[in-house]
């Protein structure tokens, strides 16, 4: 009997961790085979280590192998052992940075990149892990980066030029409620901190109506480690900023439980009273 095989395709070193972190360590320690596909190196990331500040792009650009370092340490921390870089060791793409950013008009970015040319570097993975379950962005790549639009792009096509050799039962997009953002916005204004400098989770692209939600990860019991793995990731997270700010109770159920919309395959398994699935891989057969 094949084990049971989870994929996550994500464009950047610690978007991994902050969507899927506790999810994915859950499943790890399970024993399922957990799969981590990075578009890019995430060059153009902001530093937030002063002391690293010269390796930033539009000084020396030597940000990649510190992410890359960062990346790997956050993967053991969550128990994660099969992590690959896409197009590796082949292709490197490029983190594009922003739309109308100079960074984004370069050749070598992702989002510059054929798009079936991704695709059918992300297909070889398929058909080598045969993942049942696959994660990634929605459309919009949770809050308009390029690198995610891209990301979500490949690996939906990538599913599908897959489909007569391996076809993935469930693809579920990842996705942020705004009354789980809104309740950890007022637990660290009743804190006195604050969360980005927003009032209210309407304020950020990446908080998605309820209703949109499918599947809900209760994962608490890998909070711990997930925390470790955002610490391993030092130049893009603040271990003073609000991913931190929580109180136990409060952080256990905000970044414990992981939210997803189900886009292929049926909601299985026995459902919250909100309707919601507990298991990615409820109903899916080995």
């Amino acid at each position: 009997m094949s084990k049971k095989s989870l994929l996550l395709v994500h464009a950047h070193p610690d978007d991994e961790t902050i969507n899927n972190g506790a999810t994915m360590a859950m499943y790890a320690a399970a024993g399922f085979n957990v799969t981590l596909v990075t578009c890019t190196r995430g060059e153009e990331g902001e530093i937030l280590v002063p002391e690293l500040a010269h390796l930033a792009a539009d000084k020396e650009d030597g940000l990649a192998p510190i992410r890359e370092a960062e990346l790997a340490n956050a993967m053991a921390a969550l128990g994660v052992t099969d992590h690959r870089f896409l197009g590796a060791p082949h292709n490197r793409y490029r983190d594009s940075g922003m739309i109308g950013t100079a960074p984004n008009d370069r050749p070598d970015t992702f989002w510059q990149v054929d798009l079936d040319t991704a695709a059918r570097e992300l297909v070889t993975i398929i058909l080598e892990v045969k993942p049942q379950v696959l994660v990634t962005y929605d459309e919009f790549g949770g809050y308009g980066h390029p690198d995610h639009i891209k990301a979500h792009q490949v690996a939906m096509r990538a599913a599908e030029l897959a489909q007569d050799q391996w076809d993935i039962q469930k693809i579920y997009w990842n996705t942020m409620p705004r009354s789980v953002i809104q309740k950890g916005i007022d637990a660290m204004k009743a804190a006195g901190s604050d969360f980005m400098g927003v009032e209210s989770a309407d304020e950020l692209p990446f908080a998605k109506p309820d209703d949109v939600v499918t599947t809900a990860m209760n994962a608490s019991a890998f909070v711990d480690q997930k925390m470790k793995a955002m610490a391993s990731h030092p130049t893009q997270i603040a271990l003073d900023g609000p991913f931190f700010a929580l109180s136990n109770n409060v952080g256990l159920n905000v970044w414990g439980n992981e939210y997803y919309t189900l886009v292929k395959g049926e909601k299985s398994g026995e459902l919250t009273p909100e309707g919601w699935e507990q298991d990615l891989f409820a109903g899916v057969v080995e």
